[in-house]
């Protein structure tokens, strides 16, 4: 096995051990919660028998990690319970939010990515002048600002001053794509505000670490363009920190979307977590945190094996 090779096995090992051990966290962070998911289910008026009878019908009489096993078992085979406040199969709910939170994540990737990675080329064009402080100022302005306070000032001019979008981003299955990306538009827009300005500053540092380079001032000396040189020779070769970042923050997309759901009222995954943390439903809780888990830990994965294939050092270790 060659050394790409072997890279690559162990992050793909890793990130599956780390899921593991996301999970173990998860199901402990849910059972150590104070009070009892029978007496939240069957409210205060329920009699000790019946609480008794719900308990032993929920396993919970049972040892934790026999619990914990049986779940582990029904998610490796698809199952991830039901739902305990309408009895609902918890991965059928999930599937259609699931699909909403991806769709919002992509919007807002498809346009964050690329124009934070062309802002930091131009911040690079331009360093230490106007553009280059303009564009800093303004990122910097963006992530330091928290997501809801981001989300009411958008919904505030866009939705209410200038009606551009709607502040109630809903979405249902028949629509058009057009009629979910209007309906998307603002918590898209608060989502690239949020993320793109990490990745902006990544790029910029990542280039200009290069740009002393020597085969750098040997394209200078040939007489090629400035933004030709970044964009072909500086960026080609910071692409391996850059691609970790985007994946992290991509990550983000997924995982950090809940207050922006929250806010826009979206049928997402985040929306779907928080409606069932507020009815004490555990299986659903279990489910949702370890899909946001599966998510973070592989797109982190899926960056470290781009960033071991990108390495030329690795691909010829000679």
């Amino acid at each position: 096995m060659n050394v790409v090779a072997k890279l690559v096995a162990q992050r793909i090992a890793l990130g599956l051990l780390l899921l593991l051990a996301a999970s173990v966290l998860i199901f402990v962070g849910t059972n150590i919660l104070p009070g009892d998911v029978a007496q939240a289910i069957l409210g205060q008026s329920a009699t000790p028998q019946a609480l008794a009878n719900l308990r032993a019908e929920l396993g919970l009489n049972q040892p934790a990690y026999i619990r914990y096993f049986e779940w582990l078992g029904g998610v490796l085979h698809g199952d991830l319970g039901h739902s305990l406040t309408n009895g609902q199969d918890i991965a059928t709910a999930i599937a259609g939010r699931l699909a909403n939170t991806l769709f919002l994540a992509s919007v807002a990737a498809v346009i964050a990515v690329p124009l934070a990675v062309t802002l930091g080329l131009i911040a690079v064009r331009y360093r230490d002048r106007w553009p280059d402080k303009l564009i800093s100022a303004v990122t910097l302005t963006s992530v330091s600002l928290p997501e809801f306070l981001l989300g009411y000032i958008v919904i505030y001019f866009l939705a209410v001053q200038l009606r551009i979008a709607p502040s109630v981003a809903t979405i249902y299955p028949g629509m058009s794509l057009f009629q979910k990306l209007h309906a998307v538009i603002l918590p898209a827009l608060v989502l690239v505000l949020v993320v793109q300005g990490q990745m902006m500053r990544m790029t910029r540092a990542a280039v200009l670490n290069l740009m002393q380079s020597a085969y750098i001032e040997t394209a200078e000396l040939k007489g090629l363009r400035p933004f030709l040189i970044i964009a072909r020779h500086a960026f080609p070769n910071a692409i391996s920190p850059i691609v970790n970042v985007v994946m992290i923050n991509l990550a983000y997309l997924v995982v950090g979307i809940v207050v922006t759901e929250v806010v826009f009222t979206y049928p997402g995954m985040g929306q779907y977590l928080v409606d069932h943390v507020a009815k004490r439903d555990i299986p659903v809780v279990q489910a949702s945190a370890l899909i946001f888990a599966a998510v973070y830990i592989g797109l982190n994965m899926l960056a470290d094996v781009i960033s071991i294939l990108t390495n030329p050092r690795l691909r010829h270790p000679k």
